[in-house]
């Protein structure tokens, strides 16, 4: 029998084998070092252990931190591993909740206790280093769901039991290290010493657990809070306070009481008073004649410039978009990456003399026509479009290079304002398992993609890593330098996209790398209930990816 071995996705070894072997047995002759294995992937399928015995031909996948399912396997035993040790220190009564990311780590936040403190974190920090150093097991238990509701009973987990309570009838899987339990949705190592590093930064009214990042996988230092998006992660959970809803099983609550109309006009309603305030500002600085708009994928960036430019005309302004894609360099001069492919999302594929120039000549009251490109040909061609500037006219720029100071270098800075949107969820399934903010994006780009361009779900996640990769580079680093940010995360949003992207999760084959990806959304949504898209408004951000909108695209 063959064993195809390969590490974070890539082709390492190809061993013939005579009789069945655990695989780490088989792996000692390899040089994969086998402590920096968080876990094994085998045939795209199913997670194993180590001492999983192979009997016949099978690809097996080692899976570090360096990979995409392993650094949410490495994120998720932290998070476990936090959460017993302050079961430790202080046992049932406080509750950890795990809101959002921010920066390199996650925000978390403990009630029912008094104020935690920075001397708290020191001693949550010290409790976690013994864990670890004591390399406990981590054990993945199938039990009955009577047996769990017994156990979180117990725990007082009333969150774990809202959800296994409604979405499991026979069985749960659940993880223990010692005499605490938890329950994850994702997979966890199966020690505590695969966490390696980590840190706790105090942040009132909480604090911030922190993982490696990086070339070299460190924790980084010092740490440098990104404090507009934190402040738009706050306000978002003001407003989810306020509505009363920070769990799937609170939208579900929603819809078994008849009472999700309401709250979608509730929420689209803060959408749009957002966005209102934001024109009704920038109309007030009478210098700003240029809105430049950026923010990662399928964040719904032309849905807000389209309900951005109506509340500007609102405001009396006239709004003149201008297309960012149009200004690409011809094919020929387009960089390239390593690899010989053409970076597409580099700014400097675009043409930024040309983009400066223009845009001087309209600020100065000239009339320019703007430029067409043709991506089939890759080149730019004339539009026959002119235009020039009017004392009430203001000119909407979207694109992911948005917010990067050298793509309007030569335009004053108080001409012009800059803009983030990203879809920033903040909707748990429990409280320790949250529904990471990259989730609800790929959702999003899935259904679009095969309805608007024709692609498969396992075509979008096979390219999702790359554009992952090109927002790292071009959109985060740049994201504190935004005058406004706007979250354009809905909270019932899972529950309407979950009819559109079910089917086309159901049909990634098992022979995919992509397969164990699918089904991992796919269990994060059978925890939704449905949602009808008439209860959606014709003008909301989801509609960019479902249908219906009222808008153009």
């Amino acid at each position: 029998m063959k064993i195809d071995i390969r590490l974070d996705g890539h082709k390492h070894s190809l061993i013939d084998l005579t009789k069945s072997q655990p695989i780490c047995q088989i792996l000692k002759g390899t040089t994969i070092d086998r402590d920096q294995i968080l876990s094994y992937k085998i045939n795209h399928t199913d997670y194993v252990n180590e001492d999983y015995l192979l009997s016949s031909d099978t690809l097996v996948n080692c899976i570090t931190v360096r990979h995409p399912e392993g650094y949410r396997i490495y994120q998720d035993t932290a998070l476990f591993i936090l959460a017993k040790a302050l079961h430790t220190m202080l046992g049932d009564t406080p509750s950890l909740v795990a809101e959002h990311s921010i920066g390199d780590g996650v925000f978390c936040e403990v009630f029912n206790t008094e104020k935690f403190s920075e001397e708290d974190c020191s001693r949550l920090t010290k409790q976690m280093q013994q864990i670890i150093q004591n390399d406990l097991p981590i054990d993945r238990m199938e039990v009955k769901t009577s047996e769990a509701i017994d156990i979180f009973n117990s725990m007082r987990r009333k969150d774990i039991l809202r959800n296994i309570k409604s979405n499991y009838s026979e069985t749960v899987p659940i993880y223990r290290c010692g005499k605490y339990y938890d329950f994850f949705i994702r997979p966890l190592a199966d020690r505590t010493s695969f966490i390696t590093e980590f840190d706790i930064i105090y942040e009132a009214p909480g604090f911030i657990l922190r993982f490696p990042s990086g070339p070299q996988m460190k924790i980084a230092s010092p740490f440098s809070l990104p404090k507009k998006v934190f402040a738009m992660h706050q306000e978002h959970d003001k407003w989810l306070d306020i509505l009363r809803v920070h769990n799937i099983s609170d939208i579900n609550r929603l819809l078994a009481t008849y009472a999700i109309s309401q709250f979608i006009l509730v929420e689209e309603a803060l959408h749009e008073k957002k966005i209102a305030e934001i024109a009704a500002d920038i109309v007030k600085h009478q210098d700003v004649k240029i809105i430049l708009i950026a923010g990662p994928s399928s964040s719904g960036k032309t849905t807000f410039a389209k309900r951005l430019s109506v509340q500007l005309q609102a405001s009396k302004a006239k709004p003149i978009v201008i297309g960012m894609d149009d200004y690409f360099l011809n094919r020929d001069r387009t960089p390239r990456k390593i690899d010989g492919d053409y970076d597409f999302e580099s700014i400097y594929s675009i043409d930024l003399d040309y983009l400066n120039l223009q845009l001087r000549q309209l600020l100065a009251g000239e009339q320019i026509e703007l430029p067409h490109y043709d991506f089939t040909r890759g080149l730019r061609r004339r539009s026959m479009q002119f235009v020039k500037m009017e004392e009430d006219n203001i000119i909407i720029m979207e694109g992911i290079h948005g917010l990067n100071e050298e793509l309007t270098a030569t335009i004053p800075e108080n001409r012009k304002t800059r803009i983030y949107i990203s879809a920033l969820n903040q909707l748990n399934i429990d409280n320790h398992n949250r529904i990471p903010t990259t989730d609800c994006r790929l959702l999003r780009r899935i259904v679009r993609d095969h309805r608007y361009r024709g692609y498969s779900a396992e075509e979008t996640m096979v390219r999702w890593p790359y554009v992952r990769e090109g927002e790292e580079q071009n959109i985060f680093p740049f994201q504190e330098n935004a005058d406004y940010m706007f979250n354009s995360s809905l909270t019932y949003e899972l529950g309407v996209l979950k009819k559109h992207v079910w089917k086309i999760l159901h049909h990634v084959p098992s022979s995919s790398s992509a397969y164990m990806e699918s089904r991992r959304l796919l269990r994060l949504l059978s925890h939704c209930d449905d949602i009808d898209d008439a209860q959606v408004p014709y003008n909301s951000i989801i509609r960019e990816f479902t249908n219906g909108s009222i808008f153009r695209y």
